[in-house]
């Protein structure tokens, strides 16, 4: 395959399933990802390093984009930065290392979920397909507001004091649970179980996803005054912000 340019899977298909854009400079994993995904519905293209990526995104924005670790050039870590620049899209890291390390930095940059070489083609399906039903506005869905946030489920939107937030899917779906179960503690894994439907999983995960939202929502993320930690639990929203956490 030539890594210069964006390979067309099955462009011309007629799906309803979306438009997957598989990034990974090793052709048999690409090749094998882009069948099964090809096999499930979706349309698919392919790129072999971070700047096809990068055009081919831009070309033919995406659904979704697998993108991998390791990449000749420009790594996955800084296409998932550029990517995000560009606008809004699911990302699934993949990662031949098993670091805990590695996954953090992957989510810490926007990733949405990450799988770890070797990996099961059938499971990789699953996961975009979860990433992808998570991104779907929830019709019916009412409003949620507090502390000067707002969040529109049905439209998958969030703002604090009126300017939009730019959130990944996981952030979105943290936010708004929060929201919903004010002045409660969570922990870690009642986060995990309860906001993205795993039973099991690295709790650090939810750590990272509660600093970057922090990072968004809280006027000064180093003394968090909204989603505050609790010692020896895990997390509270307090809408009213009364004690600093650190």
């Amino acid at each position: 395959m030539d890594k210069q340019s964006v390979e067309p899977v099955a462009a011309g298909r007629a799906s309803g399933a979306g438009r997957v854009l598989v990034v990974d400079d090793d052709p048999t994993v690409a090749e094998v990802v882009s069948g099964y995904l090809d096999r499930a519905g979706y349309v698919v293209d392919r790129a072999g390093d971070g700047p096809s990526a990068l055009a081919g995104a831009a070309a033919h924005w995406p659904d979704l984009v697998v993108l991998d670790l390791m990449l000749p050039g420009m790594d996955g870590l800084e296409v998932c930065r550029r990517l995000r620049g560009l606008g809004p899209v699911p990302v699934i890291m993949l990662t031949a290392r098993g670091d805990e390390d590695d996954r953090i930095m992957g989510l810490e940059v926007g990733a949405d979920d990450y799988v770890t070489k070797p990996f099961s083609p059938r499971e990789l399906v699953l996961r975009v397909e979860s990433v992808l039903r998570r991104a779907r506005p929830l019709t019916g869905a009412p409003p949620l507001s507090a502390a000067g946030l707002t969040v529109d489920p049905a439209a998958r939107r969030a703002a604090k004091n009126g300017v939009e937030l730019a959130l990944t899917l996981r952030e979105f779906d943290l936010l708004a649970f929060l929201l919903r179960h004010p002045g409660r503690a969570y922990s870690r894994e009642d986060l995990m179980r309860e906001v993205w439907g795993w039973d099991f999983g690295d709790l650090s995960t939810v750590t990272v996803h509660v600093r970057r939202l922090r990072g968004k929502v809280e006027d000064d993320p180093a003394l968090p005054r909204l989603i505050q930690t609790v010692w020896g639990v895990g997390y509270r929203f307090d809408p009213d912000g009364e004690e600093p956490g650190p």
